[in-house]
């Protein structure tokens, strides 16, 4: 029976000589979910795609697989596939060549079934055109066509919709939610909130190797504090003035001049749903609201920021070594 976790490490371990790239870092990803991995540049988001991939393998913990233990042979299950660092292509060949070679060295796959996630992808019409000249958005598709090639049941994609246009992001989108109702895992890691919000079930954040948060997007948002709320009213001095006596909210600070007829106020939800009240109240119509930095990703720059404070040690010689994750 095929088991309801897809992923399942614990106290995972990863160095590279005195660099520590992941730090004990534990993560459950349930079966069929699309799971986000975000962190700050050097958190080990690479690294820990490249354990779950099988191109590397840890030096500490365990991970399991699809139900699999992943030792320390570099090898997962069959049923896993993705890319790290962009998909693997061969330049001088069509996306339709590309996709056959790489159909025969898994085994093999018709013609139909080249052709059939081609035009999944939106590459259709460019199938007989050499991969030398497609820009970086085209890349990404062969690459998620690739690795759909033989009907993977874990996915891990790195950047997935780095270099689409709306029309491309908004087709892969729509690709990994149909790949998620029938079944398979999806773990991918991204620098954009809006991309994991329009995807994402859950998503684990990383900081300097270790995991920060993991759970729902909306827990997330919660754990995020005060935001900044951009308000436009009718009547933009009694909005001031309203606002100045509302109990939880403040005016931010740093508001553009050429934008003084808006309120920049700073708070918890609950004190802005106060504001709009009274707003109302007052006869003053609210013609625009909202936050000046989307919630998802004002938590993850509260989370992170605490966590690098907590690391700060001011005993250089009592610190431990931490380094940033090597680029790759």
């Amino acid at each position: 029976m095929q088991s309801t976790v897809a992923i399942r490490a614990h106290g995972v371990i990863k160095t590279f000589g005195d660099v520590i790239a992941l730090d004990g870092v534990d993560l459950d990803v349930p079966t069929g979910q699309i799971h986000g991995l975000v962190g700050p540049n050097g958190a080990g988001k690479t690294t820990l795609l490249g354990l779950l991939l099988g191109l590397a393998t840890a030096d500490g913990g365990r991970l399991e697989i699809l139900g699999t233990h992943v030792g320390r042979a570099l090898s997962v299950p069959a049923e896993v596939a993705g890319f790290v660092d962009g998909p693997g292509l061969y330049p001088m060949l069509t996306a339709r060549q590309n996709l056959a070679t790489l159909a025969s060295l898994r085994g093999g796959a018709g013609a139909q079934s080249v052709d059939g996630l081609l035009e999944r992808v939106g590459l259709g019409e460019v199938a007989g055109d050499p991969v030398r000249g497609f820009s970086l958005g085209m890349r990404q598709r062969l690459g998620l066509a690739a690795a759909l090639l033989g009907e993977p049941r874990l996915l891990v994609l790195d950047e997935p919709a780095n270099g689409l246009d709306p029309a491309g992001k908004r087709q892969v989108h729509q690709i990994l939610a149909d790949l998620s109702d029938a079944g398979t895992t999806v773990v991918l890691s991204s620098h954009r909130m809006d991309d994991l919000a329009a995807l994402c079930d859950e998503v684990t954040l990383l900081s300097t190797g270790r995991v920060v948060f993991s759970g729902p997007l909306g827990k997330l948002a919660a754990e995020g504090g005060e935001l900044d709320y951009r308000l436009v009213t009718s009547d933009p001095e009694e909005a001031r003035r309203i606002a100045g006596s509302t109990p939880g909210l403040r005016r931010a600070t740093g508001q553009s001049r050429t934008d003084e007829n808006a309120l920049v106020v700073r708070g918890p939800e609950s004190a802005v749903d106060h504001l709009v009240v009274r707003l109302v109240g007052a006869g003053i119509s609210l013609r625009e609201l909202g936050p000046v930095v989307p919630p998802l990703e004002a938590a993850f720059l509260a989370l992170t920021a605490t966590e690098a404070d907590s690391d700060s040690d001011p005993d250089p010689e009592a610190s431990h070594a931490r380094v940033e994750e090597p680029t790759r």
